[in-house]
């Protein structure tokens, strides 16, 4: 999710959508909350780590 977040993220900023931007941004911060809640043992989803 990490990835794809950044992806859109780019996409949005050369072609200039605001929507691909906006939702680059909400997949990112999805992805770095559930990197951070596996990297800190908690289980994501049921599992143990989420990558």
């Amino acid at each position: 999710m990490i990835i794809l977040g950044i992806v859109l993220l780019v996409i949005g900023f050369l072609t200039g959508l605001a929507f691909v931007w906006s939702i680059g941004v909400v997949v990112l911060v999805i992805g770095l909350a559930l990197w951070l809640l596996g990297a800190l043992g908690h289980a994501v989803g049921g599992r143990r780590h989420y990558f």
